[in-house]
């Protein structure tokens, strides 16, 4: 079964994610002081963007008080493994043995250890699934 594409983001819902994987969960204030005064937004903007990204499922929000902490719905390393399969054109794409092969070329191209840890990570999955 394949997944939905990720949803568009834009530079803000991206450096807010940024800062929701490096502190863990963050209300809207706490967001704004990481990331939104640096760029001249507003508290408000900050609140509309983690909005945006709960909508789109990207992050979790649990009412504490009077606010919300919001934390990322997935890891960082999950998300650009989708990203990069939404690039090569959706999961079905993966089934095809010359955009596998490019991806081992590629990994094979960048180091002996690298070669070696994708073929412990294919072992891993193999056994998982038995």
């Amino acid at each position: 079964m394949s997944e939905a594409p990720l949803p568009t983001l834009g530079e803000l819902e991206l450096e807010v994610l940024d800062h929701l994987w490096a502190v863990g969960e963050a209300d809207v204030t706490q967001t704004h002081r990481a990331v939104g005064r640096a760029r001249k937004n507003t508290v408000n903007t900050v609140g509309s963007a983690l909005e945006r990204l709960y909508r789109k499922g990207l992050v979790h929000r649990e009412k504490v008080s009077h606010a919300y902490l919001y934390r990322a719905a997935m890891g960082r390393e999950a998300f650009q493994a989708r990203r990069m399969v939404d690039v090569i054109g959706g999961t079905e794409a993966l089934a095809d043995s010359g955009v596998l092969a490019a991806f081992v070329d590629a990994v094979a191209e960048t180091d002996r250890h690298s070669l070696e840890q994708l073929a412990v990570l294919v072992a891993d999955r193999k056994r998982r699934r038995r």
